[in-house]
């Protein structure tokens, strides 16, 4: 666009918004401005709506950044609120819903695990949550990953021996598994431990997770002596293993806070124009990870503002604790503060530590912080060189800015699964991964079940994104050779959307040898890469990563199979009824071939039922 139409959408864009100020209030609330396709280009928030719409018909005290906003700017939206802090948490939801293009943006913004302990049921089991607290019971965390969590639960196993298994699974155990056997369950689904001392042990894991620890380690400590002094080793033995298991989680913690008991600490560097924030969670004082953030803002923005934009989004969907520490103060903490004491229901502080433990807490942040953005620094300017040869190499007019792979998994046309990876600039981009369960290929189709993969992905992006935007791919890698590519094709040309998409096969070498890969593309010779060319090494982990998404796709969809019997679809039939079932037929299958007398034999089975479970297995 020539500097005369730039000019000229510059003004048309002021009067548009000049004219929008004229019917405003001098109130809180929330605007967003819209292009012309009805894109949210920004969202803000304001003390008085007037006045801040009214700074952008300003252009010569916009920065160039803002300036292209307004120009692109063709309507405006208003959301009015009671106060600041209302219209601060509004914006925040509404830059996670649009996430618009000139607002700083929080990414990978998944939700915290936690650790449950369930009360629905008489015998409470121990299990990782994530998502809404919905279920009834004790929650714990968050922790920073589900490694950690995992690590955990293993070790409150060892050391209370609380079941982990779910509720089907407990209700339908004739003899203890192998969580018994291996000394992490008294396997209260056999009664082999009665209700109350299985409560207990419930008790002691919930005051360890509330911060009791020393005082629990002290107990087994001294239980542990006096079966020593009564010669009762083995005893003594189970003791021993039991206080080890609880000091590995505190041999886990690189740092532990007295002070704060209940505070996340976030550390801020920048460099390149590129920010990194670091943030350690905290609770009951003891160090429950930590987690590195890379929010996408323009090189202008300054700290303080990046800060802020961050704390506001990050607690959008997360609980906040009653102490933020920042090494770097943002914009209107007074603000922030106010809004996140509404949201959490108690008084919320930001604060800065310039001395002291909080200090030293800050500077373990930071520098963890500073070591995350040098790596990922390091991983960009690798990935923009890998991109570049790929576009040589595929004869692409410029580097990819966003690469679809695609790969197939099943076991003998069983639980027949496709993935799809994404990548780009920035690295994996695994919140648009996507996964399809095939449904009409034939087993062991290969070409088919790419075939239905490649309609379903390109028919439902042509009817929500028909102007081509950011969500559409410049490359498709496609994990096969000729048989695969040619089916992509086929179903692309059908779609009539090939145009300005280059697409390649990538096949494994003879003996399906890493290292010889063989990439295939239309109307041109098959390209084969030297094994130390970085580009194939790259091509290969994209390949392999897609591989890892579809294989696991796959292993979850049979292992719920796997757990999944017929008895469930019935309706009326819960646990205790299909466990009778079982104990009496020793199978599902046997009871599908059971005739009607043998179902009403099964005690606690009357005719009514008897005659529903028959009449499901027997529509006919």
């Amino acid at each position: 666009m020539s500097e005369k139409n730039d000019h000229v959408s510059l003004a048309l864009g002021t009067d548009i918004i000049r004219a929008e100020c004229k019917k405003l209030p001098e109130t809180p609330g929330v605007y967003r401005m819209i292009d012309g396709k009805g894109q949210v280009l920004y969202v803000g928030k304001a003390k008085a709506l007037k006045k801040r719409v009214y700074s952008y018909t300003l252009p010569n005290k916009l920065t160039f950044r803002l300036q292209r906003m307004v120009s692109q700017t063709k309507s405006m939206e208003f959301i009015h609120t009671h106060t600041e802090a209302e219209a601060l948490l509004l914006e925040s939801n509404l830059i996670k819903r649009y996430a618009p293009p000139f607002n700083i943006l929080l990414r990978d913004d998944k939700s915290f695990p936690y650790i449950l302990i369930t009360k629905d049921h008489d015998i409470p089991r121990i299990t990782k949550h994530r998502g809404a607290k919905k279920l009834k019971g004790e929650y714990f965390g968050p922790f920073a990953s589900v490694m950690a969590v995992n690590r955990t639960i293993t070790t409150l196993q060892k050391a209370f021996l609380i079941r982990n298994c779910t509720d089907s699974y407990f209700e339908n155990r004739s003899r203890p598994c192998l969580q018994y056997h291996i000394k992490r369950c008294t396997a209260p689904c056999v009664d082999y431990v009665d209700k109350n001392e299985y409560g207990q042990q419930v008790k002691l894991a919930e005051a360890f997770l509330a911060g009791k620890s020393r005082e629990i380690i002290q107990t087994f400590s001294e239980k542990m002596q006096v079966a020593s002094d009564d010669l009762n080793f083995e005893t003594a033995a189970r003791y021993r293993d039991r206080i080890r298991a609880l000091s590995s989680i505190q041999s886990h913690q690189d740092i532990n806070i007295k002070t704060m008991r209940d505070a996340d600490v976030f550390g801020f560097v920048q460099k390149d124009g590129k920010t990194c924030i670091q943030v350690f969670f905290f609770r009951i004082g003891q160090n429950y990870g930590n987690k590195a953030y890379f929010p996408n803002h323009d090189k202008e923005e300054e700290p303080a503002k990046v800060m802020a934009a961050f704390l506001a989004q990050f607690y959008q969907s997360k609980p906040v604790p009653k102490d933020i520490v920042v090494s770097e103060f943002p914009v209107e903490s007074e603000l922030l503060m106010e809004a996140f004491s509404d949201q959490a229901k108690h008084k919320v502080y930001i604060r800065k530590p310039e001395r002291g433990e909080g200090k030293r807490i800050v500077e373990f942040a930071l520098r963890n912080a500073q070591e995350a953005l040098a790596r990922r620094l390091i991983e960009q300017d690798n990935t923009s060189e890998n991109l570049r040869s790929l576009a040589d190499i595929l004869d692409m007019d410029e580097p990819p800015s966003r690469i679809e792979v695609y790969d197939n998994s099943h076991s003998s046309g069983q639980d027949m699964v496709g993935g799809m990876i994404v990548a780009g600039p920035e690295g994996f981009m695994k919140g648009a991964y996507r996964k399809f369960n095939i449904r009409e290929a034939d087993k062991s189709d290969d070409y088919g079940m790419m075939r239905e993969v490649m309609q379903r992905r390109f028919s439902r992006l042509k009817k929500e994104s028909p102007e081509k935007d950011n969500n559409w791919p410049d490359l498709l890698l496609i994990d096969g050779g000729k048989g695969q590519l040619s089916s992509v094709i086929e179903v692309l040309d059908e779609l009539d959307i090939t145009q300005d998409l280059t697409i390649a096969a990538v096949a494994k070498g003879p003996d399906r040898n890493a290292g010889r890969e063989v990439i295939f593309m239309v109307d041109k010779d098959p390209i084969e890469l030297k094994k130390n060319d970085p580009a194939l090494h790259y091509i290969q982990r994209l390949r392999d990563e897609a591989h890892r998404f579809a294989i696991g796709t796959h292993r979850a969809k049979r292992q719920k199979s796997a757990h999944t019997s017929s008895l469930d679809s019935i309706p009326g039939i819960g646990p205790k009824r299909k466990k009778v079932l079982l104990h009496h037929f020793g199978s599902a299958k046997s009871v599908e071939r059971a005739g009607l007398k043998d179902l009403e034999n099964v005690e606690g089975i009357s005719k009514e039922i008897a005659r529903q479970i028959y009449d499901y297995f027997h529509e006919t």
